[in-house]
This record gives C-alpha cells, structure tokens and sequence, in this order.
C-alpha cells in the first residue's frame, strides 16, 4: 500500500521535491508484473545519492532485467525523520511510495567506515529489524526484505557490519546483481525458505553471507558449513558507459551533470590507497562507447556539463583525443567538461587543451606529501620537477586557482616531511607567479591518514595525538603566508575511521550503540561534534577503551624514529624481515615480563620496543588490556575476502616503503606481481593514445536575438514543490532537450536568455506562470509549443504562447498583480490559542456571529491594516496591506463536520479569491497577508491549507 507522502510533504520540510521518486529517467514498472522488487537504498541525503554514478548504473541495469522491479530510498533529512517517527509512517520507496518492507531486497551502499549508523537509521524508520538474527526470528511471523551491502567498505572488511546484512556483494555489481536477481525469482518460485535461499546465494562468487561463517580465537574467519567457499572472490565487471544516462533530478545534487567512466580500477600503486589496490586490473573503455554515451547523454539530460571519471582520468591515454572529439561535436551547446583529481605529472597542454569550456573550472592535483622522501615512501610515483611542469601547465593556461591535496601522518614522516608541505607550496608561488594577473590561490586539503585494509600499510598504526601536534605545526608555518587557503580533516573523524575500518564482528555491538545514542551522518560538520560524543560513549560501553587510546597515541611504526636514524640504524636493520615483526604492546612492565616468561617470544632490537596494529592481534577481548599480538603473519579479520592482491606481496610492498623504493605502474610497465591479473580477474585492458582530432574552436554564445516568445504555463500537482531556482534549471535543461535555438547572454558566463514572470513560493500550484524566450531564430509558434511540451514533465502545461516585440519590457518589469485562490480555515478563537490580537490591534470590530461572508466585507471595507515589514537589507516600514489588496471575494464556505452537527455557520472552511499587488519592486500581498487580516477583523486564528496563482496580470498601459 502507497504512502501518502503529498501529507507527509507539508510547509515545514525542507527541499521536498528530493522526496517525489518523478525524476527524468526514473522507472515507474508495473508492481504487479514484477517477480523481485529491489530498492537501492543510499544511506546519505538525496542530493549526494542521486548523483552517485554507481547507484544510477546499477538501477539502470537493474530495471533492464525483465519480471525486476527497481525503486529508490534516501536517508531523510532530520525533518522527515521526525515526521515520520511522530506519524509512525513507514520509510518508503520513492517511485512507487509504498513501505521498504514490501519490497524483496534492499541493497544498502557501503563506501565508507562511518556510514552504518546512517544505514541503521534507514532500517529502523522502515520498521525493520537491525540484525539477520533478529530478522530470521521475525520472519517467522511475516516475511521481511533480504538486506544486503556492497560498495568499496563493504568489499574490503565487512566484518564490523556483517551482524546487520543478510549477504555482502563484494566488488563490481553490474553482472553480480541480475545474477542475485536470477536466484531470488528462482527462491520465490520455489517457496524456499529464507535460510535455504541464502544458501543458494551464497554460490553465486562475490556473494558472502556472513551468517555461514564464524569468527576463530585469532580473529580468522571461516565457514560454519561446507556448502560455502572457504574464500570468497570479488567481482570485476567492465563498465558500461551506456548506463550512466539516466536520472536527472529537479534539485540541485552535489555532482549536478552527467558523469561517464574511462576507466575502472588504478596500477599506480600508492600504498595508502584501498581504491586503487580493490578495483584491480584496469579496464579502459572503447573510446567510441564513451563519445557515444555522452553525445547521446547530453541530448537525452539535458545537462550543460559531463565529467569523465576514473581513479586516474589521465592515465586514460586516449583522453586527448576523447576530449577533443566530445569537444567538436558539442562546440555549439555551451558545455564544459570536468575530470576529477588526476595526476599532475600528465597534466599538459593536450589536456588543457579539453577542460572546461566557456565555464573553466578548478584544477585539483594531489602530491600527497611535500618532500620527495615521502612520495617515494608511499610509491606515488612524482617528481619535484613534474609537480613544478604540471602547475606551470595550469598557471601558463589561464588557471588561477588551484587545489593540493595532501595528507599527514603518514608512514616513516617527520617534522621535515610535515614542514615541506609548506615548503613545497611556498616554492609553487614563488615559481609560478602569474604577470599581469591577480595572484595564484592554492586551496589545500589536509588530511589524516587513516590505514586501509588491503594495502601495504595495513598494518602500520596512526597517532591522533600525532595528528594534532603536525596540524598544529602546519598552522604555524602557513601563518602569513599569503594566497593560500587550508583546510584541515578533523582528527576526530580520523579517529573514528581507524577504530571502526580495521575491527571485526565485534565491533557491531559498537555501531550500534553508537547510533542509539545519535551518531549518524558522521562525515557532515554539523553533526560531528554529536557523533563524535555518541562514538565515544558506545566504545566507553564496550569496554574498548584501551584500543581507542591506542588508536590517539599510536601503537607503533615499522620507521624508526629520526632520532635513531642519527645514531646510525637504517630503516633495513630495524626490521630486517617484516614477516617476523614482533611486539610488546602498551601494558604494564610486570604484564609484558609475564608474557614474555610464559610466551618465550619478547622481542627488542636494539632497545626499541616495535608496537604492531591491535589489529593483526586477534582476539579482541572486552577487557582493559589487549592480548600480545605475533606477526604480520597473524590474520587479519579480512584474510578471507579474495580481492586479488596476495597478502605476501603487501608484505614484500611494504619492504619497499621501508626502503623508500618505488614500484612501477604495471599498465604501463612491467608486472609488478600482485596477484590480480589471471582468470578471476582478468587482466589490465589499456586503450593506446589517439590521434587528436584538430580543434574546431571553442564556444561562441549566439546573442542574436530574433525573436521573443512568451509562455504561460501551469505548475501543479507535485511539481509545486519544485523550487523557483530547480525550476530556471529545469527550463535550462528542457531547451536543450527540445533543441531550441534559445539565445544567450554574453560575458564569462552566458546564460540562456529564459526569463521568468515571478517566483511562485515553494508549494503553492498554479494556472498563471509567465515565461519569456528569445530566440536565435524565428519558429513557428505551435511548432514550438510543441517541441517545448514534449519535453517538460506533464505537471507544468502549456497553455498559450504569443510571440512578443522584441523591444517589449520583459514580462518581470510588466507584472502588476497576482490572482490567487485560497483555502482557508479558522482554528477557534484567538484568546483560546493565546495568540489574542498578534501584532497589531484589529481595526475594526466584528459581530460575534459574524461568518466568512462579514469577514471578507469587513476587510474590503476597512482603509488600513498596517504591519510591519523587514526588507532584505534588515531594514523595518510600516505597510498598508489594504492598499495592496485589489478584490477580495468569498468563492465558497465549507463547514466543518463539527460545525454541520451544532447547526452554526461562523466557522469552518472557506474559498477565497484575490487580486492583489505583484510588483518587481517587493510591492507584493501575499496568501498570509489575507490571513492576516482575516485574523484581525474576526479576532480567531486562520489557518491557510491551501493556495494556487489563478493568473499573474500584467500592465500593458
């Protein structure tokens, strides 16, 4: 059964249009003709979810499927939430608004180590039950969706999560889920048994149930039946390009375009990235699928910008040519393009050449570290002399921002390495000083490293302490330094992010305590600081502490300290085999002396003690103090996770780091043996650069102005709660759908020259918008009527279109009044709600009995009703409302129920109509004024339920 989401979507929440599931490109497929109903459930805001290119693939392929049903759900904004709760509505499903219990599957996306609490909040407003145990058991009275996850946190250690989901998907989901699906239909055909059908899913590779396998004394995990892989592999899936045309969103997203992937997976090999180590090989797409997917994107959406995507955009190396070709055959639609973070050191003039547009965006690059000690370390692969050529590049090109990422806290850094990302970036400006222009901008990220699982620095420890005291120096050293803006991660999310991404199973009990006491939406600043207080309490709970302080001092590094280096140790001598690092954690003398008698394995070099990842210790004991961890050898709570990468190359890798040797990009040269490459995963699929198709130039907007048509239009049903600023885009995005021959404003940044009359408030229907177009050439009016219809939503019809002087003010500068229609109701008297005569006393005095009839007459009958009004500026005037208010008239009285029983005729509901001012220049009577002076003539509280624009009215004269 439908939710009534149009009575959940009232004044009072914000941007409700995020909520309507009746986006361009969204698929509305018969419920009854479908054998499996999925939602894809993203656990952020609409705005971040609906741009997400993986969500929008997998729905795409999803609803390909025949007899498969795919609909949508978002975590709700905090004012949702809570009408939901205090209504006791369901979380539904926004296309077909019915309850997420309804449906078959849900599939939660996992991309980061804080993002649980969020998919707990979803369950818990859908009304379904938190963990697979609690899940089986209520099956028994009603049958419950199956949940799973997948994204890249799920892929690398579900462990901490997996009491929540029935299955984990790990890897690419393109081929994985139609072959859930196919399981699903044959487990509901069949009648099975919801144990019977995780058992079936459980031999499809990349699906894991966590229910089939249990956790050893060591932290190891293995399976609890023999039915089930003792390993589970990940899945690779080459990318569509074809899919990623699809929802197109009234609101504005974080991501507002179409976005394209060029690449799946990274070999650059930096040893602090999870990505690049879980997306291996690489797979580069045909350059024809990618200019077909966006010639045929941007004509379908409308956008007026693409991104091509990848971990490494430039080690596409037909991305030139890709470009350039794009480029040319969109010359005359005014699109820009943007590429994400990309390398640097390939930064040059042929991919300047693509960028942008008549809108040049920023450029971001990431060093990573500031001193070239560090960027060996961490195998990235630059030059001091490529970061230099590259920023020249950017600066010579016209770029006068530019953004720098870099992190601390990384492996083997000292207060040099920290120092030299100031050094490195005062060396930029002084080498890259800009002539005639105004001064270079480096906008810098901060950020602390956090150690992934599967990367070579898996086992290594950070400091929180450590963060603190580096970002501190760093504040010292950019102090004064002129052109720069830094911004730095917060170490308590660092925190947070290490303690939860490397634990196990019995973390779970953390998580959720952690969202019980209100931690959700972790990685948003406004609700860090509650968060992080929640997190901290759950882990007090668990008995955990001890692992939390180690996580804010630090446990240990495989580098030396700098000190040592002094007395004549090297890196090679400290630990001279990494398979065999030993450890004597943070506990008492008299403890580690008892561990080291009975164990017969205390290990020192030299006097240095080498504190190994709580981690790779296994046991996790709900006690004060850890056990003794072993070595590198000691499994890992993700040991049984098949992602490719052997775990003895991570080891030899970090030798590596050790020696600050670097290792090759396999794309390019030779293999560098990582494990990936062989049947399960296939190898690395690299396109050889193109020729680059000569520039045909860039945009040049058509200002010519040959004709002007004005529109009126309707906005009703759901659309009303389209916004005025969403609803200047969508007419945008229409035009170029309908290919218009629209005109544009000149400058920097040309606009289409689309004007509309007036804003309509945010909820209100209407009959009487005005739009003004201009055209580059002359159309036929219903030739254009037609055009222009058939690619606007069916809610905002077209009622009429003239075709209008050029020399004609605009519609805005015409606009005279406002018609309206309202329905209003009275709420009992004034003194009852303790609101008596609010904010002026009532001009003239009405008859107790008086009805809406002698209410209306009294209003038109009275020469003021003044209120005080604050303009923009903060400004205060007294106003005369009456002297806005053109005609006042009553259309109809309804009494209410209780009012219909009594026999009275003085209360319930009325239809009103009236015209009033509507004027550019902030002359306006809005619906809340009629309240208001409804209020004082009848001294009873108004409520306005509901409001449509008849018509707006302009003054030709």
């Amino acid at each position: 059964m439908a939710v009534k989401v149009e009575e959940l979507l009232t004044a009072d929440i914000n941007q409700p249009a995020r909520y309507l599931g009746n986006e361009l490109g969204a698929t509305h497929k018969p419920w009854d003709e479908a054998l499996v109903r999925w939602v894809l459930t993203y656990p952020e805001v609409y705005e971040v979810g609906a741009s997400n290119l993986g969500h929008i693939i997998l729905y795409n392929i999803l609803n390909a499927g025949p007899r498969q049903l795919c609909d949508r759900a978002y975590l709700p904004a905090p004012d949702l939430a809570a009408k939901l709760r205090s209504t006791k509505t369901p979380l539904f499903a926004v296309e077909s608004r019915r309850s997420l219990t309804e449906f078959d599957i849900l599939g939660f996306s996992l991309s980061y180590e804080l993002g649980a609490t969020n998919i707990l909040e979803m369950l818990d407003l859908a009304g379904i039950p938190l963990t697979w145990q609690e899940r089986a058991t209520n099956c028994q009275n009603g049958q419950m969706p199956l949940i799973f996850a997948g994204g890249q946190t799920a892929t690398s250690n579900p462990e901490p999560y997996a009491d929540f989901f029935d299955f984990i998907a790990l890897g690419d989901g393109e081929e994985l889920l139609p072959e859930i699906g196919l399981i699903l239909a044959e487990g509901k055909t069949n009648n099975l048994s919801r144990e019977a059908l995780l058992l079936d899913l459980a031999q499809i590779p990349g699906v894991y149930v966590p229910q089939f396998y249990d956790m050893a004394a060591d932290g190891s995990v293995h399976p609890n039946r023999p039915q089930v892989p003792e390993r589970i592999l990940r899945r690779v899936a080459t990318p569509i390009p074809a899919y990623s045309i699809g929802l197109v969103p009234y609101v504005q997203t974080v991501h507002d375009r179409l976005t394209v992937e060029i690449r799946r997976g990274c070999t650059r090999g930096c040893r602090f990235c999870q990505p690049g180590m879980l997306t291996r090989p690489a797979r580069d797409v045909e350059p024809q699928q990618v200019v077909e997917a966006i010639e045929q994107g941007m004509q379908a959406t409308g956008h007026s910008e693409f991104s091509l995507l990848s971990l490494s955009c430039s080690d596409y190396l037909a991305l030139p040519a890709v470009g350039m070709e794009i480029k040319n055959r969109l010359k005359d639609k005014n699109i820009s393009l943007s590429l994400p973070s990309q390398r640097v050191d390939r930064f040059d003039d042929n991919i300047a050449d693509i960028l942008g547009g008549t809108r040049q965006g920023g450029l971001t690059f990431a060093p990573e570290a500031g001193t070239q000690r560090m960027r060996d370390i961490v195998n990235k692969g630059l030059t001091n002399e490529e970061l230099l050529r590259g920023v020249k590049t950017a600066v010579d090109r016209g770029w006068d921002k530019i953004k720098l990422y870099f992190m601390i806290g990384l492996p083997g850094e000292t207060d040099e390495d920290v120092v030299g990302i100031a050094e490195t970036v005062r060396w930029l400006h002084r080498e890259c000083r800009l002539d005639g222009r105004r001064g270079l901008i480096f906008n810098l990220t901060i950020s602390n490293f956090t150690p992934k699982p599967h990367t070579p620095f898996q086992w290594h420890s950070v400091s929180t302490a450590e963060f603190s005291r580096k970002q501190k120096l760093l504040k010292g050293e950019f102090r004064g330094m002129r052109g720069v803006k830094v911004n730095y991660t917060d170490v308590r999310i660092s925190a947070m992010e290490d303690f939860v991404g490397r634990g196990d199973r019995r973390l779970a009990a953390v998580v959720r305590r952690a969202w019980e006491l209100g931690a959700g939406m972790d990685a948003w600043w406004e609700s860090l600081d509650q968060a992080y207080k929640a997190w901290t309490q759950a882990i007090d709970e668990s008995g955990l502490t001890w692992k939390y302080r180690q996580v804010e001092s630090g446990e240990w590094n495989l580098f030396e300290k700098e000190e040592e280096k002094e007395e004549g140790s090297s890196a090679t001598d400290s630990v001279t085999d990494v398979t065999d690092v030993t450890d004597v954690t943070d506990v008492s003398p008299m403890e580690v002396g008892r561990r080291e008698k009975e164990e017969g394995r205390g290990k020192k070099e030299e006097g240095r003690e080498i504190k190994e990842d709580f981690f790779t210790s296994g046991p996790l004991p709900l006690s004060p103090s850890p056990p003794l961890p072993l070595s590198l050898d000691q499994p890992l709570p993700w040991d049984h996770l098949d992602t490719g990468i052997d775990k003895n190359w991570l080891k030899i890798d970090l030798q590596k780091a050790l020696e600050a040797a670097t290792v090759p990009d396999c794309s390019f040269e030779g293999c560098s043996r990582c494990g990936v490459c062989g049947t399960d995963f296939g190898h690395n699929v690299v396109v050889e650069a193109l020729p680059i198709p000569e520039f045909a130039g860039e945009f040049v907007p058509n200002t010519e102005r040959k004709q002007r048509l004005r529109v009126w239009f309707g906005k009703v049903g759901d659309m009303a709660l389209v916004g005025h600023l969403d609803l200047i885009r969508l007419f945008d995005r229409v035009v170029r759908r309908a290919d218009l021959p629209i005109s544009f404003t000149g400058g920097f940044h040309p606009n289409p020259r689309i004007s509309l009359a007036n804003a309509l408030p945010l909820g209100v229907t209407s009959t009487g918008e005005i739009a003004d177009f201009e055209l580059t050439e002359p159309i036929d009016i219903e030739s254009f009527r037609e055009k222009l219809a058939a690619k606007l939503p069916e809610n905002i019809p077209i009622y009429k279109v003239e075709s209008i002087d050029l020399k004609a003010p605009s519609a805005n500068q015409l606009l005279e009044a406002a018609e309206y229609v309202i329905t209003v109701a009275s709420a009992g008297s004034l003194t009852e709600n303790g609101e008596l005569d609010r904010e002026n006393a009532a001009p003239v005095s009405v008859a107790p009995d008086a009805n809406w009839e002698a209410w209306v007459k009294a209003i038109v009958e009275t020469e003021a009703f003044w209120r005080v009004h604050t303009t923009k500026s903060g400004k205060t005037q007294n106003v005369n409302l009456r002297e806005r208010l053109h005609k006042l008239e009553l259309v109809e009285q309804k009494p209410d129920s209780s009012t219909r029983a009594s026999g009275a005729t003085s209360e319930g509901r009325a239809v009103l109509r009236f015209t009033g001012s509507c004027r550019s220049d902030g002359n306006l009577l809005k619906p809340e004024h009629i309240v208001f002076m409804l209020e004082q003539v009848s001294q009873q509280e108004i409520q306005l339920l509901q409001v449509e624009r008849s018509q707006l009215i302009l003054g030709y004269g």
